[in-house]
């Protein structure tokens, strides 16, 4: 089965209209259908749904989905095996980071990987660590640096992993700084200020107010935690935010709880890597 034809297929799927598939492998879009009907063709089924404005698998298209993925997969692999196996490291890279580790860990490896391995070109993108990993599942990059989680799917490789340490933290201001002691019942009776319920971060702290049976007063949710950061240095709430980002806006509150997330590297279960996503891997776990 031609991998050009599954490309065309998967990327019609992926990216949800002809004419962005067509833009991601740099084709026109009547090359991506012919490609398309050329599959449905070859195995006598129909696999996309072209009645609705909105793309849709048919029940073939279903099944063939992630077969495509794996066949894809491997020519990667092939590919790779079969390049110049002289160590030198160069070539497109593309990795997709959190917005706090694209702030506060990135600068300093991709620095150093400039440094050591010029050749290298990067292609980065910036989003939540949830919108990261279904862009993995895409194949849109090959390795995201993002919050990792139990609920992480098994399609995921973790490639390096660090704990990262967090705190409650608020303004200096704030009525909670008074306190010599705060509980969690003193920090109820404020506005918190989070991550989506869907977070990584969000639920570790709300387990730790649902076990003592208090509930969160949540306010303005959201995923970037430099917004957090400013939100909570004006006055507007508490917060539970890593332990780098504290700074003169921000006092850290005498709490007995200990937080902390994982941070990691993923990258796709059974898709090798390149020399260069190894070479940015190394550097990462190297400066943790």
């Amino acid at each position: 089965m031609d991998a050009h034809l599954l490309q065309a297929f998967v990327a019609v799927i992926d990216q949800g209209s002809f004419s962005e598939a067509a833009e991601r492998l740099h084709l026109t879009q009547p090359a991506i259908s012919k490609r398309l009907s050329a599959l449905e063709n070859l195995t006598g089924n129909r696999l996309i749904d072209r009645s609705n404005r909105k793309i849709r698998l048919t029940d073939a298209g279903a099944r063939l989905l992630p077969h495509a993925r794996r066949i894809i997969d491997e020519v990667h692999n092939a590919r790779l095996a079969l390049s110049d196996r002289n160590d030198r490291v160069s070539g497109r890279l593309s990795v997709i980071a959190s917005h706090h580790i694209g702030l506060h860990h990135l600068p300093a490896w991709l620095r150093r990987l400039n440094r050591e391995f010029p050749e290298v070109s990067l292609e980065l993108k910036f989003m939540d660590s949830e919108s990261a990993l279904g862009m993995m599942e895409k194949r849109t990059a090959e390795l995201a640096f993002v919050t990792l989680s139990e609920s992480m799917s098994p399609l995921f490789q973790v490639e390096t992993r660090w704990e990262d340490e967090m705190a409650f933290m608020v303004s200096p201001e704030h009525p909670l700084a008074r306190l010599t002691a705060p509980t969690l019942a003193d920090l109820a009776r404020y506005d918190a200020l989070l991550p989506e319920a869907g977070t990584a971060t969000y639920r570790r702290v709300s387990r730790l107010f649902l076990d003592e049976g208090l509930t969160l007063q949540l306010q303005m949710p959201t995923n970037y935690l430099e917004t957090i950061k400013v939100m909570a240095g004006v006055g507007l709430g508490w917060s539970v935010l890593p332990v780098n980002m504290l700074d003169q806006t921000l006092i850290r509150l005498p709490m007995t709880y200990q937080v902390s997330r994982l941070l990691g590297g993923i990258g796709l279960r059974g898709r090798t890597l390149s020399p260069q996503a190894k070479a940015l891997l190394t550097i990462a776990e190297e400066l943790q």
